[in-house]
């Protein structure tokens, strides 16, 4: 995959358009994870947009994302700073091949109880 489709496909699991960013940094200062991020919430949508998602594929901050969407919530301009991190994050795990699941492979723990919805929504998120 060249680096245009990388780019492309983190847009476009997103959904959020990194172009409406200003550059306030509101959602990096409302981070309850900034002291321990390498790459703060505000650089990876200003990367993302120049295209630069090497340095965001390799940046640990992808793992330290709690996905509280509070920088969400701080937008001003309803740019999701966390739908770009957990893009880059699921576009790292299928890079590493582990991101599929077969349905043999569903644990037998899993029963009548456990809503049929969840167990879509699941696998289609992670058989993309």
């Amino acid at each position: 995959m060249t680096n245009e489709e990388r780019v492309e496909n983190i847009n476009r699991l997103s959904g959020t358009d990194v172009r409406k960013c200003m550059k306030c940094g509101k959602c990096s200062g409302r981070c309850p994870a900034f002291k321990d991020m390498d790459i703060k919430p505000h650089q990876f949508v200003t990367k993302l947009g120049k295209g630069q998602i090497e340095e965001l594929l390799e940046s640990k901050s992808i793992w330290n994302c709690l996905s509280c969407m509070a920088c969400v919530e701080r937008c001003p301009r309803g740019v999701a700073p966390a739908a770009v991190i957990e893009a880059v994050r699921d576009t790292v795990v299928r890079m590493q091949g582990k991101n599929g699941i077969k349905a043999e492979e569903i644990p037998p723990i899993v029963d009548e109880l456990i809503p049929q919805q969840l167990l879509v929504s699941a696998y289609r998120k992670y058989n993309k």
